[in-house]
């Protein structure tokens, strides 16, 4: 794939308004809301046992986010997961943390065992412990310094799982075992507000729901993302990450097609 399909691929998001269903933790619920509306997406959180397989079913995706976790939460996703399996609606997931605490790590791996996943986005850390690979160092919910090689680690978590992995960091790798793309849009000031990778996630799932193929999906998601945030920076220079976040969700509702056919940053791996 190249730039032009991430061009088209937000055209179409805009156009079908899909419907996403996320079922995220409570520090950015209100983030992703607005940056799905603002992107041209139709956002519903819905977490109870009891409606969580209806709401599941009638969404053009689904998110499952584990950061702050519980087992009543985790139940409720594996609910809301298999109903989405049933009715062919793409299930996302986000594994916030996975390392952190053998709990987190075993509702990450419970959820990739109980649904069958459509794409998983995360830090290298958090794809490797949900892998079972403990070598790579979580803190909290954020990476810790990278040691390994991201590329050889997201085509083994794909093969593994058989599934779209995508690991987010200063260039994103996003493969599905077997195509390879870096999308290498972005600026560093994402890390500095609460939840943009919670959002990205989310952002996948809307791109999920009007594209079947999850890894083209994925990329262009990035992409776009990647985009709005460094043009987002250009307009907040100086003025720090609250500017910046603002203007952020400004640029996820202004960025176009033309702007990822001019800056879009995709390269295929071989």
């Amino acid at each position: 794939m190249n730039r032009q399909d991430a061009a088209q691929a937000i055209e179409k998001v805009r156009k079908e308004n899909p419907l996403v269903h996320n079922m995220t933790n409570n520090v950015v619920t209100n983030f992703t809301a607005n940056g799905l509306l603002a992107l041209g997406a139709s956002p519903v959180m819905a977490y109870a046992r009891e409606e969580a397989a209806d709401m599941a079913k009638i969404a053009g995706a689904l998110v499952l986010n584990i950061g702050t976790l519980s087992l009543e939460a985790v139940e409720s996703m594996i609910i809301a997961g298999k109903s989405a399996n049933e009715h062919g609606v793409p299930v996302i997931l986000d594994p916030v943390g996975a390392g952190a605490t053998p709990f987190r790590t075993a509702s990450a791996q419970r959820i990739m065992r109980k649904v069958k996943i459509s794409a998983v986005r995360g830090n290298a850390a958090e794809i490797a412990n949900t892998l079972g690979e403990e070598r790579w160092v979580i803190k909290g919910v954020d990476a810790g310094e990278e040691k390994g090689d991201r590329i050889a680690l997201a085509k083994k978590a794909a093969s593994v799982w058989n599934t779209t992995v995508i690991i987010t960091g200063a260039e994103d790798v996003v493969t599905d075992g077997k195509k390879l793309y870096t999308a290498g849009n972005g600026h560093e000031l994402l890390t500095k507000v609460t939840g943009t990778g919670c959002l990205l996630t989310s952002v996948i799932g809307a791109f999920c729901a009007v594209e079947k193929d999850a890894c083209k999906a994925a990329v262009s998601a990035a992409v776009f993302y990647g985009c709005a945030a460094e043009i987002a920076a250009e307009k907040t220079a100086h003025q720090g990450p609250g500017s910046f976040q603002i203007e952020f969700l400004n640029q996820l509702a202004a960025v176009n097609s033309a702007d990822i056919e001019e800056r879009g940053l995709i390269m295929e791996v071989e």
